[in-house]
């Protein structure tokens, strides 16, 4: 209910394309594909799983489904279900993360597929644009440096301890269970991370993060709180306005492409 009324605002808002993004692990995602049918949103992104069973839904309503992948095997199989573009989205983001790198998953899935490929994970300026550009992308999706953005809803305390974030500020936890996360270092997965290598039960791992990104992003909770993040945090040092990062990005791009044009030549 929550989801369809936000659809709702949304278009009352723009007469634009907007997509909804549907977290696959969400024990609510089989409710929410249904909702994004029947209102009939331009866009679903996916991420955390695989959305091939929701395909035949989202494709019937009109829908252009872009999903994450993270190997050159999915990227593969939603080439086949039908997919309108693929993310691929290195395990430098922030989230769930596969294996691979984005200067190596990228050029791969470029080369696995015919569907226009977009570049994610430790995207954060033009330089990362153009590099993605240079892999074989032709767009990009950029996550933690729009955390900073003056439209984003998060608490406070997230955004100043994305602008105090340094090279080493995200750990990767999760393995144990099959679903690597990166965040930023905070008490808690101080605590996650002593338990997941001890003889902690999988039962009590999933426990002690549950409504942890909600105390994060809702209560700005610093001791429970689970702050997802890429490796760019430390390049994300103020609060903008989102068409002022936009612009600063692609400005940043467009001298390093017209550069590495005349080099080619």
């Amino acid at each position: 209910d929550y989801v369809r009324q936000q659809i709702r605002i949304a278009a009352a808002e723009t007469g634009k394309p907007f997509g909804v993004n549907i977290m696959l692990m969400s024990p609510f995602a089989d409710a929410v594909a249904q909702v994004v049918a029947e209102e009939k949103v331009a866009v679903v992104t996916t991420g955390a799983g695989n959305p091939a069973k929701y395909m035949p839904l989202w494709k019937d309503a009109g829908i252009q489904v872009i999903p994450v992948v993270a190997s050159v095997a999915m990227a593969k199989l939603m080439t086949r279900v039908g997919a309108t573009a693929l993310i691929a989205e290195g395990g430098e983001s922030g989230g769930h993360v596969g294996e691979l790198t984005t200067m190596v998953l990228v050029p791969q899935v470029c080369d696995a597929t015919d569907l226009p490929v977009i570049a994610a994970g430790g995207i954060a300026d033009g330089r990362g644009v153009a590099a993605a550009f240079m892999l074989g992308a032709c767009g990009v999706q950029l996550g933690t440096r729009f955390l900073s953005a003056t439209e984003c809803s998060i608490h406070p305390t997230y955004k100043e301890k994305l602008f105090k974030a340094g090279d080493l500020a995200t750990t990767v936890t999760g393995k144990r269970l099959g679903h690597p996360v990166r965040s930023l270092r905070t008490p808690l997965m101080r605590r996650y991370t002593e338990a997941e290598y001890a003889q902690t039960s999988d039962e009590e791992l999933e426990a002690m993060t549950t409504g942890a990104l909600r105390k994060a992003v809702q209560e700005g909770d610093v001791q429970n709180g689970c702050f997802l993040a890429g490796q760019i945090a430390a390049m994300v040092k103020k609060e903008q306005p989102a068409a002022e990062i936009i612009r600063e990005v692609m400005q940043g791009a467009e001298p390093i492409l017209k550069g590495a044009a005349q080099w080619i030549k």
